[in-house]
């Protein structure tokens, strides 16, 4: 059985409305803690190979793990289209985990690291909700083990060694202007998407137009989540293409020697971090990659450490089905043995009436008729689920604001389009509680009986023929049309034998289209590939869409000026 946990002692009255009343810091606060060494008994982990991090966090030495090898089914979580209204995906994901343990079945969570960039600029918080939280959050939200800053410092250290090695003679033939490997930081800072560096003088080294990018968007980032051991971490990093020489030839981490420094730092990173949920159920909470930049997907070594020990993994794809969870089964379901066995799609009563066309300040409002044109953008992203041969479980994640009428009319489109559908609560009575049991009964379901995965299209087809069957099958779109620079880096593609890779498509997240203004299901438009970025480490082929930046500007009014450290120490405003 999978450890459980008291409640909290103040949790929040049972309904969803009731629960408005603390805020998702002062919950998680409330709750009690077990020590992380004996989540991880439970999980069957022995305490020789847990790293302790306190009390609470612990990463986990897979050599001594153990051979216990469960090979548990996986339940993918993925959404619809994304709006600012929200949708919960982390709440439903961990909210889901607790109701299958409270079923009894032996489950474990594995979900992506949250990154200071849209913590401290748009989102707050990136650890669930209410009574659906993976703890301690604080932890989780700001630094955690110092994954994303040893992520950084090896990209960084290749940055430094290629503007040496081109400073001290440039024996390789490096091209300063044909160098495509970018410096990265976990923070939101347009200022730095473009610059110029080198300047000074001949001692201060060449100059040169460089840039910065999110960490998250980092190969190496890619790279740490797709690896599968730390010495196919290694042979990954020493694969990635940095630039090219004069002669236009490629050139790796391998040509420059780097791979060995780059490895050495990210030795305790590659390691699974793990935590707990407010109810006790066992976290690993490893890497993170946005899906609308990158793949979008945990580690890999935290799924599958997760499959070891467990009946049943709970795991997540970054924002909707179209993006997050195209990419886990076009790409880490290709490198990993991740396959699921389950797809949970989820919705909420105030995305889909946006999607309907209502405006945000008036959504607490009951439409029906809105959320009825507003369904076309979740019946499309079942339709994508299904063409992957899985059948999806649709998550209704209740809001306070929902009115009974509109629930009941979700449930009814569900129905009349013959997909499985659960109305949740893991916010305001949580998972470990009774707000998720419909949807676990649902999942179980599906679990008996599971689908084959099938990926959209084989590797053997053309990078430019992949990621039209992505528009057309996936988005809807009738065609791709492709800038003189992706059709150039087309050919390159082909001259360098990178064919056989599958594409990553960098996407608003906001509309199946690359116009993020395209809400509910459109058909017809054109996708404009602007760049084609081959990611030979990681081993797939980013196809950048629209006006999609892979360094995010913070907003006018950025979440980081609401939050502070009180006098006790104690951080506010975070969520």
């Amino acid at each position: 059985m999978t450890a459980t946990a008291p409640s909290p002692s103040a949790s929040p009255d049972s309904s969803a409305t009731g629960a408005l009343v603390r805020s998702d810091l002062e919950i998680a606060r409330a709750a009690t803690l077990r020590p992380i060494v004996e989540i991880a008994a439970a999980a069957g982990i022995p305490e020789d190979a847990l790293e302790l991090y306190g009390r609470y966090k612990a990463k986990i030495d897979l050599s001594r793990l153990g051979a216990e090898d469960r090979h548990g089914q996986v339940v993918l979580v993925t959404a619809i289209s994304p709006t600012p209204a929200g949708e919960g995906k982390s709440t439903l994901t961990v909210g889901l985990a607790d109701a299958l343990a409270r079923a009894g079945k032996r489950t474990m969570i594995a979900i992506r690291e949250p990154s200071l960039g849209p913590i401290l600029g748009m989102k707050g918080g990136a650890t669930g909700g209410g009574l659906s939280q993976v703890l301690p959050m604080e932890d989780i939200n700001l630094h955690f083990t110092g994954d994303f800053h040893a992520i950084t410092a090896a990209n960084n250290a290749l940055c430094a060694l290629i503007d040496n090695h081109i400073f001290q003679g440039n024996a390789l033939d490096i091209d300063p202007r044909r160098v495509t490997f970018k410096r990265v930081m976990d923070m939101n800072d347009r200022a730095l998407r473009s610059i110029v560096i080198g300047l000074g003088g001949p001692a201060q080294g060449v100059p040169r137009e460089a840039g910065f990018d999110i960490t998250v968007a980092s190969e190496v980032m890619a790279v740490f989540c797709l690896a599968s051991s730390a010495a196919d971490l290694k042979e990954r990093l020493g694969r990635i293409t940095f630039g090219y020489t004069y002669g236009r030839r490629p050139l790796t981490v391998a040509d420059l020697g780097a791979a060995g420094v780059m490895a050495m730092l990210l030795k305790d990173a590659i390691k699974p971090n793990l935590v707990q949920t407010i109810a006790g159920t066992p976290a690993l909470v490893h890497g993170g990659p946005f899906a609308n930049i990158a793949h979008g997907c945990n580690s890999a070594l935290a799924t599958t450490t997760a499959r070891r020990l467990a009946d049943v993994v709970v795991t997540e794809a970054g924002f909707g089905a179209d993006l997050g969870a195209e990419k886990f089964m076009d790409i880490k379901a290709r490198y990993a043995d991740v396959a699921p066995s389950a797809v949970v799609v989820v919705a909420t009563v105030r995305a889909l009436k946006m999607h309907g066309g209502v405006p945000k300040d008036a959504l607490t409002e009951p439409n029906v008729e809105a959320l009825e044109r507003g369904f076309v953008n979740l019946a499309r992203h079942v339709e994508n689920v299904r063409k992957f041969g899985l059948e999806p479980v649709v998550a209704v994640n209740r809001f306070g604001t929902d009115a009974p009428e509109e629930l009941d009319a979700v449930v009814r489109l569900c129905r009349g389009a013959g997909v499985r559908v659960a109305v949740a609560d893991v916010w305001g009575r949580g998972g470990g509680g009774d707000g998720g049991d419909d949807l676990a009964r649902e999942v179980l379901a599906v679990l008996e009986a599971p689908g084959t995965l099938r990926h959209l299209y084989p590797l053997e087809m053309g990078v430019e023929e992949k990621i039209g069957t992505v528009v057309r099958e996936v988005y809807r779109g009738a065609g791709v049309e492709f800038s003189d620079q992706a059709r150039r880096t087309l050919q390159q593609i082909h001259e360098n034998g990178w064919d056989g890779l599958p594409v990553c498509m960098a996407k608003t997240q906001y509309s199946f289209s690359d116009d993020p203004s395209l809400l509910g299901a459109p058909e017809g438009f054109t996708v404009h590939v602007r760049e084609l970025w081959p990611r030979t480490g990681a081993g797939f082929i980013v196809a950048v869409t629209g006006s999609l930046m892979t360094m995010p500007g913070l907003p006018k009014q950025p979440a980081a000026l609401r939050m502070d450290l009180d006098d006790e120490g104690q951080v506010t405003g975070l969520f």
